[in-house]
């Protein structure tokens, strides 16, 4: 699938919980930390993103999660067993608080067309994404269940939350 961008302000905060707790500084690698300690800040950090991965009950065999807090970059790999798998990795990835980029090098056991990627904006409800892309509105449940197990009910999306829009 290649780059992705997406809102580092936006998104899940992981790296202020348990051992991520430090990871919040990776960011600020220029204000000062030893090389050692950006690398173990990065490292903290994708562990708590592969756990994020995890607890959304995401399998991906071969998973390898990379954080650079320099860039702000998520670097994921790894073979998902299909494209929505794999959408969701990636999702999952970027809707992390303090991540602007997810360079995505999975690959898919069994192919299947992408979906579109879609950035929440103030105002925006499931039902008007739907009549954008669908052009009916009645199809909010096919985005929101796209996005299970991120999204937890169909009204709660938020401005800069990436979301999945399957192939119709």
């Amino acid at each position: 699938m290649g780059m992705f961008s997406f809102i580092k302000e936006a998104g899940e905060k992981l790296f202020g919980i348990g051992n991520a707790k430090a990871a919040e500084a990776a960011p600020a690698a220029a204000a000062g930390p030893s090389a050692e300690q950006v690398a173990e800040m990065n490292r903290i950090a994708a562990e708590a993103i592969a756990k994020y991965i995890g607890s959304m009950g995401l399998k991906v065999d071969g998973l390898a999660v990379e954080y650079d807090g320099a860039s702000q970059t998520v670097t994921v790999s790894g073979i998902a067993a299909d494209q929505q798998t794999r959408e969701k990795v990636v999702l999952c990835c970027g809707n992390v608080a303090n991540v602007a980029h997810v360079n995505d090098l999975m690959t898919v056991a069994t192919p299947e067309p992408e979906s579109q990627m879609y950035t929440v904006v103030k105002g925006d409800n499931l039902s008007k994404i739907s009549k954008q892309f669908y052009g009916t509105p009645n199809k909010y449940m096919q985005i929101f269940e796209a996005n299970k197990p991120m999204l937890s009910h169909p009204d709660k999306i938020y401005p800069g939350q990436a979301l999945r829009i399957p192939p119709q």
